[in-house]
């Protein structure tokens, strides 16, 4: 999807939201929309209305910017200009107020028609109060120069809030694309609104160093810049020389990051910094090539590598020099006590055969080279440590030896959370569930993601604790954050849509006690959140709207299509064939009986206007549906689609290979023995394969039919061959092989695969049905 569509969609939404009732009880219903849900609400009576006497009560200084938070929304959307006072006037103020008896994050709100209070435990608690009061308000207060006719009003009621875990962050990726300070800025107001809590800048890996290091200056010099291939894709790009001329990136100065981590404290957020090594250094490697291995010039990548191997040497004492060098200075810029080292995917070849890494080794009575990255984490560790901080790193840390003061980021799912809690290690849980990157809708109809499937009824029903830890191993579990990685978001619009309104989905979840975490409830508060993104002008995803399809053999050889979307009480119409869909269409109440060759077209409807993607579906009742398929060798285990009728149900697959209608085979080619049941007619036999060879995923290499009419003797028919092409993009294709008509009951299918392909390892076919007609 292109940022057009993505137009189209807001769009849509905003013809949707114009529908909305603009009644008293529908602007308290709207109001009490709140994101994410209090841990205690109770309504009062009548209301709070804001105007240009409003008075914000301040008794002590270091408070006057929560109040500034409100008053310059106030200023933007109505042209009030409200200003802050000592003495607290008789009514229509705002007191701001602490109380150290409470919990750091915990505030109280009470509005009353004479008054609003919010008392909290600190400065950030101020914050939750200031943003749950604006989230109170009318969406227009997000707002430049809202309607003249608006009522600033908010409902009277009291709210005891605090959060259920104290680490609720979000990860930005900034190396594979650059994002601008402004956009910073604004992302950190977002989370604000929502009560996160940790800003994760990803600063550096292969493709770019985005921070500037005085005593290093080609770090940004070169680092922070490659070749211009923005036009392809990641994983079709050119190897890059040094020396090529270098145009796309940027980097932070460091006056930027003083300014974004100001603008962050005062918005009652803390940013950390991640300096990645020993690995994803490609780009500091770049402009100092004297700390890898082999000391070999390089150029900054412009798309995806792998392996790993131009990593930091872990044998030579100047490495170590430079990093803390780095690290002091990265301190100076970042106050927050965590800061964050990668230690990921660090593919160790160099190690293997370096003199001074093989030295250290043998010095240090190391028995591998995963020991030496220990070793290198555990030396950062203490060094970090001796200045006051704690190193986080992602799961693979724990490999060869965990460092004694380190945090574990668990990535690679949850298993590395749970050993590092089991051995007294703070840990933050942020497996591929909230890898924001990741699709949310029916990948045809989305943006290009990085795989896997993160709707947003999944990422709300997410939880950081898991139920097999003991109870001193939940203590551990500091919280989460969502991860947005930037291979496939290049700007602001892209990085908006990934993240909204999912984030608001993981807030709530980290936030709201776990008996009151509810998806209904949550759902129902989506229209007032979409205003509330419309009025911020933020390009959100409406895709849990959007309806998908599942469907299955029935006994009588057709099939059952059943549709949904994510939210319930939602209403889809759909329409079959060339009937139109509209709001007359018929309403969705039990799955579709198909007997033959259909196209259903479905969507959500909501006050005679649709809501979100139409769905739209072809299925294709070819000669083979229903039939017995034999395969040899079997599938690979870990994509099965739907089993043994998975090539024969007439569903075909999405660009989302994790979809489960996706069969794999690893290196071996796939012979498929079809019986049809008896003799039939037919001049084609087609296979759907799938493309997407940065994960590993390539089109057969040839195809070739084989027919028997006793199950026993088979003859040839026809082949196809399809030599190997790079092609970094995610494709679907139907190979169909052709030849005179004949009749047969038995059809042999042998597809070749790549096994593997020329920039080394191991390729998979994935196919989706076989179509005989």
């Amino acid at each position: 999807m292109k940022i057009n569509s993505l137009l189209i969609a807001l769009g849509l939404s905003a013809l949707f939201l114009s529908c909305s009732d603009g009644s008293p009880a529908a602007h308290e219903k709207k109001a009490l929309a709140l994101i994410p849900e209090p841990v205690q609400l109770e309504r009062g009576q009548g209301s709070f209305t804001f105007n240009e006497n409003t008075r914000f009560v301040v008794k002590d200084n270091s408070h006057g910017p929560v109040a500034n938070l409100l008053a310059n929304k106030f200023m933007g959307a109505a042209g009030f200009v409200l200003s802050t006072v000592s003495e607290t006037p008789e009514s229509n103020y705002v007191l701001l107020t602490t109380d150290q008896g409470m919990a750091r994050e915990a505030y109280s709100l009470a509005v009353t028609p004479n008054h609003i209070k919010i008392t909290a435990g600190s400065y950030p608690s101020l914050v939750h109060g200031i943003q749950t009061l604006r989230q109170l308000l009318p969406a227009e207060i997000e707002m430049r120069n809202a309607p003249e006719t608006t009522q600033w009003t908010v409902p009277s009621l009291t709210i005891e809030d605090h959060p259920r875990y104290p680490w609720r962050g979000l990860m930005l990726d900034v190396s594979r694309h650059f994002f601008d300070k402004e956009y910073i800025k604004e992302s950190i107001d977002r989370m604000a609104l929502f009560k996160l809590n940790v800003l994760h800048l990803h600063l550096v890996d292969d493709q770019g160093w985005r921070l500037e290091i005085k005593k290093y200056p080609k770090l940004t010099e070169v680092g922070a810049f490659r070749v211009d291939q923005e036009e392809k894709h990641w994983n079709a790009r050119n190897t890059n020389q040094p020396g090529d001329s270098a145009t796309y990136g940027g980097f932070y100065t460091q006056d930027d990051i003083r300014e974004i981590v100001a603008y962050a404290q005062m918005h009652g957020i803390s940013v950390m910094p991640e300096i990645e090594m020993p690995a994803h250094v490609t780009s500091a490697v770049a402009a100092y090539p004297e700390y890898s291995c082999k000391g070999t010039p390089v150029a900054v990548p412009s798309g995806g590598i792998w392996p790993i191997t131009d990593i930091y040497c872990a044998g030579k004492e100047s490495t170590f020099a430079f990093l803390e060098d780095v690290m002091m200075e990265t301190m100076t810029l970042f106050p927050f006590e965590y800061i964050h080292v990668g230690g990921d995917e660090a593919t160790k070849t160099n190690w293997e055969t370096c003199p001074d890494c093989q030295r250290r080794m043998r010095e240090e009575g190391l028995a591998n080279t995963e020991e030496l990255q220990s070793y290198f984490i555990k030396r950062m560790e203490r060094f970090l440590s001796s200045k006051g901080r704690t190193l986080v790193g992602w799961d693979e840390i724990l490999e060869g030896g965990l460092p004694a003061g380190a945090t574990v980021m668990s990535w690679r799912g949850i298993q590395g959370g749970w050993e590092a809690s089991k051995e007294g290690h703070d840990v933050i849980m942020t497996p591929g569930t909230v890898y924001l990157n990741h699709y949310q809708g029916e990948p045809d109809y989305e943006p290009i993601a990085f795989g896997g499937y993160e709707p947003l009824n999944k990422v709300y029903a997410f939880d950081p604790v898991v139920d097999s830890m003991s109870v001193a191993q939940k203590e551990h579990v500091l919280g989460s954050q969502a991860n947005l990685w930037s291979e496939y978001v290049t700007n602001n619009e892209e990085s908006e849509y990934m993240l909204f309104p999912r984030v608001t989905a993981l807030s709530e979840g980290l936030w709201t006690p776990k008996e009151k975490k509810d998806w209904a409830a949550y759902a129902a508060k989506i229209p007032a959140l979409f205003e509330r993104l419309e009025a911020m002008n933020v390009t959100y995803a409406r895709s849990a709207y959007a309806v998908t399809a599942k469907s299955k053999l029935t006994e009588t050889g057709g099939i059952a299509v059943s549709l949904a979307n994510e939210f319930p009480e939602s209403s889809i119409r759909y329409a079959l064939n060339e009937a139109p869909l509209t709001k007359e269409s018929p309403i969705y109440t039990a799955p579709l009986k198909l007997e033959g060759t259909t196209t259903v077209k479905a969507a959500v409807f909501e006050n005679g206007e649709i809501v979100g993607d139409t769905l739209v579906k072809h299925f294709n009742f070819h000669k083979a549906v229903g039939a017995t398929v034999q395969y040899d060798p079997i599938y690979s285990k870990r994509y099965q689609g739907t089993g043994a009728d998975n090539l024969v149900n007439v569903f075909r697959g999405s660009k989302n290979f994790h979809d489960g209608q996706w069969q794999a085979w690893l290196e071996d080619d796939a012979l498929l023995t079809l019986d049809l049941g008896r003799p039939k007619t037919f001049s084609s036999v087609a296979v759907g394969a799938m493309e997407n060879q940065g994960s590993g995923i390539y089109y057969p290499t040839g195809i070739k039919v084989m027919v028997s009419e006793d199950g026993k003797t088979f003859r040839e028919v026809g082949r196809l061959e399809r030599p190997h092409q790079d092609n970094g993009f995610v494709n679907l294709e139907t190979f169909k092989v052709i030849f005179d008509e004949l009749t047969a009951q038995y059809i042999k299918v042998e597809v070749t695969n790549l096994a593997h392909p020329p920039t080394g390892g191991s390729c998979f076919i994935f196919l989706d049905e076989v179509l005989v007609e």
